[in-house]
């Protein structure tokens, strides 16, 4: 079962339309521009506050920060810069 989840990855404010994004499959910049027009036309009170409540009710997405904590301590090995050999010249006249 899929869980909605507050977006640690694709967040501007709370992740709450990233993850709504994660959730649907669908593009978070259209959610936000389809949430803005909302909270627009009615004067901010139902979906704002139902924005506030998701912030505090819906829990980050946790497994992703942890992925990407060991992902990140995770040090790629380094690549190896030996030069090639330069052709020794001949130093007798």
């Amino acid at each position: 079962m899929r869980r909605l989840y507050r977006s640690t990855k694709d967040k501007k404010l709370a992740g709450i339309c990233g993850g709504l994004g994660e959730y649907m499959n669908a593009d978070s910049n259209m959610i936000r521009l389809v949430f803005i027009l909302l909270l627009l036309i009615t004067g901010f009170f139902p979906f704002g506050l139902t924005y506030i409540v998701a912030w505090i009710i819906l829990p980050e997405d946790v497994m992703l920060k942890e992925e990407a904590a060991k992902g990140s301590d995770v040090k790629p090995k380094p690549k190896s810069r030996a030069k090639p050999k330069a052709k020794e010249k001949a130093s007798s006249k």
